[in-house]
This record gives structure tokens, sequence and C-alpha cells, in this order.
């Protein structure tokens, strides 16, 4: 019977001892599964690693929700601020005009049959000029542009003329209706006739 031995290859004779340890030890650990390290980094069990993902998602769920529920507090927190400063404002601009309301019923108190037209038209114009005082104070512009070049961002033109010589051209030559701003932003804009050839209205 034939027996057949394992085929060893001899060493190198040009390989020292520590060359060849090293090389052994080289093979014993290049298999990562062998080892259990991946790319330097230790294996997980499958089990831990499902345990520790779910852990972490429960975390980001409630903080999701910590947030979710502080956010919808702000926006009612602040939409109710809103409102009330917007009650306090409207509150103090009619608390302005209380002096005005008492000299206007003042004024609709008298006897007709005694009040002459010049008394009422006086106590008209001082009321006028009081509202107007505490509107102005409030940052309120009346615009009455007559005279001077029209503005299509603040004047509306309803009419216009022909114009009596060229420095007239698109100047206003009279208004109709006032126009209003409030703090630079435009209410309502005035309602004039413009001195123009005819076709350029």
């Amino acid at each position: 019977m034939l027996l057949v031995s394992r085929m060893h290859t001899p060493p190198d004779p040009q390989l020292t001892d520590d060359e060849m340890a090293g090389n052994d030890a080289t093979a014993e650990t290049s298999d990562p599964a062998a080892s259990g390290v991946h790319a330097g980094v230790p294996l997980e069990p499958s089990a831990e690693a499902v345990r520790r993902l779910e852990e972490e998602n429960d975390g980001l769920k409630d903080r999701y929700a910590r947030l979710a529920a502080e956010y919808d507090n702000f926006r009612k927190r602040t939409l109710k601020e809103r409102d009330e400063l917007t009650t306090r404002v409207q509150g103090a601009f009619a608390g302005r005009l209380l002096d005005e309301l008492d000299d206007m019923e003042r004024l609709l108190a008298g006897d007709p049959a005694v009040t002459t037209s010049q008394a009422l038209y006086e106590g008209m114009e001082l009321l006028a000029r009081k509202l107007w005082k505490e509107l102005e104070s409030l940052g309120m512009e009346r615009i009455d542009p007559a005279g001077l070049p029209f503005d299509p961002a603040l004047h509306e033109a309803v009419a216009t003329t022909p114009p009596t010589s060229p420095e007239q051209d698109h100047i206003v030559c009279r208004t109709f209706q006032a126009g209003y701003r409030f703090k630079g932003a435009l209410l309502r804009p005035a309602r004039v006739q413009v001195y123009a050839d005819p076709g350029q209205a």
C-alpha cells in the first residue's frame, strides 16, 4: 500500500526565524471573521444592535413629541399676545379721541332754535382741528396734491383738462377727494384732475 505524505514546503533559507514567525501570525489573523474584528470595529451581536437602535428611535420620538408640543404652545401664546397687543393699541387710540367725542356731543346738545350757523361752523372747525392734531400725532398724513406734479403712486387721476401752458403738463389742477397715509403707508390715494393733453389720461 502506497502512503501519501503531505507535501511540506521547506522554509526559505534566506528568511530568519523572526520573519517566519511573523508570517505565521499574519496568516492566523488575516481572516476578520475568525478574529471577530471588522475594519478595526468590534462586531456587535444582531440582537444587541436591534435593541440599541430601538432605544435610540424611542428617544428621538420622545424628543420630537416634546418639541412639537413646545412649538404649539409657543404659537398659541404668540397669537394670544398679538391679539392682546392689538386690543391695547386700539383702546389707546380710542382713548385719545374721547375729548373730541365730548366736544361733538356738546355741539349737538345745543338748542337748534338758538344755535346760529356761524356758531355751528366755528364749533365744527374747532373740533376738526383737535381731531387732526391727534391723528397727526399718531402718524396720519393728509394728501392734497393740487398744484403738484401727478404721482401715480399717491394719486388717482379721474379727470383731465388740457394745459394752458407747457409747464402745466401732468400737474394736478384739482383735488376731488383727499388721500391719506399712515406712517408712510398709503391708506387711500387722492382722486384728482390732471392737466394733460387729450388722449394722455
